[in-house]
């Protein structure tokens, strides 16, 4: 039985050590976490924003991951925070379509963490540049709210999420509604109200390929990528 094709848009690297030039990455756990979902992960080159739509119907599941921050003139901020780091305008255009063809085409997505914050923003919701508490190298208790995908995906209501990020969503974007927070009030998780409009969506704001290989209940929000990817009706 073949795996289904889930797509990872890569990311920039000025350099990688076993190449010698810059690359175009996909985090190795992100890559295994798709694997042992029983996926075969496609590390897409992040260009050509306007074919992304034509590219993407060739794969059954969509997983936006992590990576530098999103300019803020695409969320309609004037001003840029000086914590702002590894901004890429083809990145951003990139991650932008890849985002708005999954949800309209239906397309099974899951986001994290930076990958969260452009659905948030395609949804037309904003981000706070710099969190007075960054949640860089912190692993913390999270809330889910009972009866969500994410708490059947994690067959519970709490989970330990391992973060690295300093910004977070500020205002909500449209449509959605959080299913997650920190014990400090941080957006955590966000899905579609009700679904309406997308096909299967999940979005986490920490890094659940951190310990997906040894903690089952992470590993289960990629195998339930997926399973959605598995059964997608096209």
């Amino acid at each position: 039985m073949s795996r289904p094709l889930i797509a990872l848009p890569a990311r920039f690297s000025t350099n990688a050590s076993a190449l010698r030039y810059a690359a175009e990455v996909a985090a190795r756990a992100l890559v295994e976490a798709v694997w042992r979902g029983g996926g075969e992960p496609f590390v897409m080159h992040p260009a050509d924003p306007a074919g992304a739509a034509e590219r993407l119907d060739r794969c059954d599941g969509v997983l936006l991951p992590g990576g530098g921050d999103l300019h803020p003139r695409h969320y309609g901020a004037a001003d840029e925070h000086e914590a702002l780091y590894d901004v890429d305008e083809e990145q951003d255009a990139f991650d932008l379509a890849v985002a708005r063809h999954a949800l309209s085409a239906g397309i099974p997505l899951l986001a994290v963490c930076r990958g969260l914050q452009i659905v948030n923003v395609v949804r037309g919701g904003t981000l706070r540049q710099h969190m007075d508490a960054e949640h860089r190298h912190l692993v913390h208790p999270v809330a889910v709210s009972p009866g969500t995908l994410l708490a059947k995906v994690l067959d519970g209501t709490e989970a330990t999420a391992s973060c690295y990020h300093h910004q977070d969503i500020d205002v909500l974007g449209a449509g959605l509604e959080v299913t997650a927070r920190a014990a400090d009030g941080t957006i955590e998780g966000v899905e579609v109200a009700g679904h309406a409009g997308t096909g299967w969506f999940l979005g986490v704001q920490w890094h659940p390929e951190d310990t997906a290989a040894t903690d089952p209940a992470q590993q289960a929000v990629f195998t339930a990528l997926v399973t959605a990817a598995g059964t997608r009706q096209r």
